[in-house]
């Protein structure tokens, strides 16, 4: 049920030092062929962290051995310094794989301005461990090791037609991606060209990852790399293969959502005949980062208004006093204006549905939330400390 679940991978988990609670803090994953496809999708923040940087680079020829996570420090914002432990940490990684160093894909999370002598020489001794503890069934381990404010280790795995798809993720606060969600690495020994597998990455990313929206927050160091070794031999159907990509994302998302720093309640805000599917993109994201409209759901309160305030606030083509909204199943707006009572709506189960119709078109999106916490505060007050 991870990285390691499709035919030619191994991976590891271990314990390097760097974080002070004593748990797993480096990952590695490694494609043991036969083909070595790799690729990726970033962060859209401008403000990139060196295993970023570094990755960015190493992705574009379509080629990665192994990936090499740590989740004891962000490395961003520490200057040539901090990219030089990147590029270190790949070194020691292929000298160690027999490898070029070229291949390797660094990732980091944990607190940015963290990546001093101290944490690269834990880092590279944590490969060294890694290395020698690589394991067909080591996909597990390597999912606990990139926790970090986590409570769970998300994995998942999907097989079709003699291939499988495995994955794993890490995230649960700074959720507003582009191109991709904190840390996540998909495997597959399903034959694809890195051409194929860039595409299919991103029409993957497009409506999953990309789609979920926890806190407005968008991270330094969020990747989703993809490695495909061909080692079942089957080349399979393209878009049979987007549909599992897209459910092992998917589900992933789905994970990294229910897990989010402090969250009572995940909210799927469903945005339906929309002019466009940005116009839906757009109208659900407003929702999802409105935070009257998060603390209201906290407070189990179906405070529409919140909602039509906060989609009035976007490009969208739609009328804003033609718009219905459902909570959980109830329609509370009908043509911008009140329908059934508040007290119909139960907003006490964690999972909650937000309907927003826009009467304009025919498109659809939906975007994964959560709420505004005593919890969520409390968390992010003292991070650093």
């Amino acid at each position: 049920m991870s990285v390691t679940a499709p035919q030619g991978f191994e991976a590891a988990g271990v314990v390097a030092g760097l974080k002070s609670t004593g748990k797993p803090d480096v990952a590695l994953v490694v494609n043991r062929g036969p083909r070595k496809v790799g690729v990726a999708v970033f962060t859209s923040n401008r403000a990139k962290a060196n295993p970023i940087i570094w990755s960015q680079e190493v992705v574009k020829d379509g080629i990665v051995e192994a990936v090499v996570l740590n989740s004891g420090g962000a490395n961003c914002f520490t200057g040539p310094f901090g990219f030089q432990t990147s590029h270190l940490t790949a070194e020691r990684a292929g000298e160690l794989l027999g490898v070029s160093a070229g291949d390797v894909v660094v990732c980091s999370t944990g607190l940015i301005g963290t990546g001093d002598e101290v944490f690269r020489g834990k880092v590279l001794a944590g490969v060294e461990a890694g290395v020698a503890q690589l394991s067909a069934d080591g996909g597990q381990a390597a999912a606990e090791a990139i926790m970090t404010t986590d409570t769970v280790a998300k994995t998942v795995a999907v097989t079709r037609d003699g291939w499988t798809i495995g994955g794993m993720a890490k995230g649960a606060g700074m959720l507003a991606p582009g191109l991709a969600t904190m840390l996540v690495v998909l495997t597959t020994d399903a034959v694809l060209d890195a051409a194929e597998a860039h595409a299919l990455l991103r029409r993957a990313t497009g409506t999953t990852f990309d789609r979920l929206d926890s806190d407005g927050c968008m991270s330094t160091n969020d990747q989703v790399t993809l490695l495909a070794n061909g080692a079942s031999g089957i080349r399979p159907d393209l878009d049979d293969f987007a549909a599992a990509l897209t459910e092992v994302s998917d589900e992933l998302a789905r994970k990294l959502q229910d897990d989010a720093e402090g969250a009572s309640h995940a909210i799927s805000i469903e945005v339906r005949h929309a002019a466009s599917e940005q116009d839906a993109v757009e109208v659900g994201r407003a929702v999802a980062r409105n935070n009257l409209f998060k603390a209201a759901i906290f407070g189990n309160d179906p405070n529409w208004g919140r909602v039509l305030a906060a989609i009035g606030t976007t490009r969208a083509a739609f009328d804003p006093y033609d718009v219905d909204v459902w909570m959980n199943g109830v329609r509370v707006c009908t043509a911008g204006g009140p329908d059934r009572p508040r007290e119909e709506v139960d907003l006490t189960p964690r999972a909650t549905h937000v309907v927003i119709d826009l009467k304009v078109g025919e498109a659809a999106a939906t975007i994964r939330t959560n709420d505004l916490t005593h919890d969520y505060v409390h968390e992010n007050s003292a991070y650093s400390s």
